[in-house]
């Protein structure tokens, strides 16, 4: 089948999107491509469809474990088969994962970068027939970018592993110096750039330098009626202004990274579904949202980057139709962030100082090399050691960047435990405790391979086969755990530190304070740039956007609140 077959038997469209079929016969033609698309530009689709065309499997890189689960389960709607891999599947579930991309028909195969480094992935890899590597939200690459992930750098060691392989980047925001910085990490083998227009004609975009946020916020939801998404920038505020507008008589819901994974996925639903007309969140929410009807994207803060800005504004009007985002910022929202910015970037001293701290705070050695996530409750720890939160918070931040450690407050837990006892100590503990005898054996026929690795527990299934609940299950559990038969678990949302190599001695001459002052600048110079598009009252905004992206429009948009006062005052 061709290209536009598989995009009316699958998609049910007649046609492409601007530039899809460009980068589909480039990919097909095992061409190295970066593709740069806007928000809601079908970037899937561009390895969809040669990975189906293609024998084999296709591998797509993706930074969030929410992303890869929706795709999946989109695909599999479609009777496409595919998979995941994340860390909170243990390694007998990895296995047959992997195992079937290589015998049981599996077209694609979605990875964090960080399961790139895994020997069980890796070792598989080298196993299946491969068609192409896809790498969802390539700007993550750049250390330029506004999302960097270090281990996404680790995708070109990758690659040497498949060297006839094609590499497919995508990506909706990148400025001139990603765009370079992704080529080059990628090692593509020649420069080929595919970029779509990311004008979006009946997109206003209107800044309002206004106290009473609230008020403001009260009056549009009057006046635009549509579906809407309120950006706030932080868990609290989307917790508060949902409860505020409910009050108010809207029907909103809020949506964060500490919400329960099974509640965010009924809130989206809701909302997706239009039974919530509103949906107020921090910026974990959005990636691979899709809904055509949204008219209005409200920023309630100043965001840190134009990037992040661009994307989440772009959220509306996918419909095409006339669509609104209004930022809502002020010279004191400037001044804020002017601020942060000097907090963003400790002294090299400090982050040694927070890093050794955390260590001893986890009771972590130097040499040790643990394997796994740690739960870390950030207040706690500032509290104790007499840091502030954004300063420890920051120079994690930075610790990641050094591949030292990886901070989550995303990373939703289920249930898992594993024996600490060997088979002759468990044994033993049976014969003269006979009240854990059937519920250990009930452990050991479930879940065989518990003596080497964590595995996860399905807490209500472990419930039925014992005739029992899930209390009494949980009770269980921590009972073996006090009597240090089994380390045990409990399923959480709780922030988490994973340790990225073993515990070092750090000292000063580790840390590069050159490349700790580029970085400052270059955040500096994005600052400066947002705080003049908020600041401008001449030039036209979505000019301005696409300028920062290296796009040049001839005629200015006629929408944004700039033209629009221009038309008034030429009347």
């Amino acid at each position: 089948m061709n290209p536009i077959d598989i995009l009316i038997k699958y998609w049910g469209h007649t046609k492409f999107r601007s530039k899809q079929e460009l980068i589909i016969d480039n990919v097909l033609n095992q061409k190295d491509v970066l593709a740069l698309l806007p928000t809601g530009g079908g970037k899937s689709v561009c390895y969809q469809i040669p990975a189906l065309i293609k024998e084999g499997v296709c591998i797509v890189i993706s930074p969030l474990i929410s992303l890869m689960q929706d795709q999946v389960k989109h695909l599999k709607s479609k009777g496409i088969k595919s998979v995941s891999i994340s860390s909170s599947m243990s390694y007998s579930q990895t296995d047959t994962a992997l195992t079937n991309c290589i015998y049981g028909g599996i077209k694609f195969l979605f990875l964090s970068p960080e399961k790139l480094k895994n020997n069980l992935v890796i070792s598989r890899i080298k196993e299946m027939t491969i068609n192409l590597i896809a790498i969802d939200e390539a700007h993550c690459i750049s250390e330029w970018g506004h999302n960097f992930r270090p281990a996404y750098r680790k995708i070109s060691e990758f690659r040497e592993i498949l060297p006839d392989v094609s590499i497919l980047a995508l990506t909706a925001t990148a400025n001139s110096n990603v765009i370079d910085d992704i080529q080059k990490t990628l090692k593509f083998n020649s420069s080929n750039i595919i970029k779509s227009s990311l004008i979006r004609p009946k997109l206003s975009y209107v800044v309002d330098d206004i106290i009473d946020k609230r008020k403001r916020l009260i009056k549009l939801l009057n006046k635009i009626k549509s579906s809407v998404i309120i950006y706030v920038d932080t868990r609290r505020k989307s917790e508060d202004i949902s409860l505020y507008l409910n009050n108010e008589g809207f029907t909103s819901s809020f949506y964060h990274a500490g919400v329960h994974p099974d509640d965010r996925t009924k809130r989206q639903l809701s909302w997706s579904n239009n039974e919530t007309r509103i949906i107020v969140a921090t910026n974990s929410f959005g990636m691979g949202i899709d809904k055509p009807d949204v008219k209005l994207v409200v920023h309630m803060h100043m965001p840190s980057s134009i990037e992040s800005y661009f994307q989440e504004a772009g959220r509306a009007g996918r419909n095409g139709e006339t669509a609104f985002s209004f930022l809502l910022a002020n010279k004191n929202d400037i001044t804020k962030q002017e601020n942060l910015l000097q907090t963003k970037y400790p002294d090299i001293k400090d982050i040694i100082n927070i890093y050794q701290n955390i260590s001893s705070y986890l009771q972590i050695a130097v040499g040790d090399n643990i394997e796994e996530y740690l739960a870390f409750d950030i207040e706690k720890f500032a509290k104790r050691y007499g840091h502030s939160t954004l300063q420890v918070y920051y120079s994690i931040k930075y610790l990641e960047k050094k591949e030292l450690l990886k901070f989550s407050d995303e990373s939703f837990s289920k249930s898992r435990f594993k024996f600490i006892k060997t088979n002759n100590e468990l044994y033993k503990f049976q014969i003269s405790n006979r009240y854990f005898d059937s519920f250990i054996r009930v452990l050991l026929r479930t879940y065989s391979n518990a003596f080497n690795n964590f595995v996860t527990v399905d807490i209500i299934s472990l419930a039925k086969k014992t005739n029992s609940n899930t209390d009494n299950i949980l009770i269980l559990f921590n009972k073996l755990k006090e009597l240090e038969i089994i380390d045990f678990q409990e399923e959480n949302n709780d922030p988490k530190i994973e340790y990225l190599r073993e515990r070092l001695d750090l000292n000063i001459n580790f840390f590069n304070k050159d490349k700790l002052e580029s970085w400052k600048y270059f955040d500096t110079k994005k600052l400066n740039f947002i705080s003049s598009y908020i600041l401008n009252k001449s030039l036209c905004r979505s000019s301005m956007l696409l300028k920062y992206f290296g796009e040049i429009i001839d005629e200015d948009c006629g929408v944004c609140d700039v033209c629009i006062i221009k038309k008034r005052n030429s009347i």
